[in-house]
């Protein structure tokens, strides 16, 4: 079954985006990745079986602060 995970990730240029949208397609399972949220500070990912904490620890340790917002099924 497909999940959508939203992370708030603290990005402070441009190259930090690409390198979150790196880190989060190069995980198991993802889909689909892309940014939401009217500065574009969060990263939604799509896909069948993505660990969510596995995810914020590669991109806390590539990019910086990141939590985890939501964490849902896909409808």
């Amino acid at each position: 079954m497909q999940q959508k995970v939203v992370l708030k990730v603290a990005m402070k240029c441009q190259k930090c985006r690409t390198e979150a949208l790196k880190v989060a397609a190069k995980q198991e399972g993802v889909s689909f990745v892309g940014f939401e949220g009217e500065e574009k500070e969060k990263v939604v990912v799509i896909g069948d079986g993505v660990d969510a904490v596995k995810l914020t620890t590669n991109l806390r340790k590539k990019v910086g602060h990141t939590q985890i917002i939501s964490l849902a099924p896909e409808k």
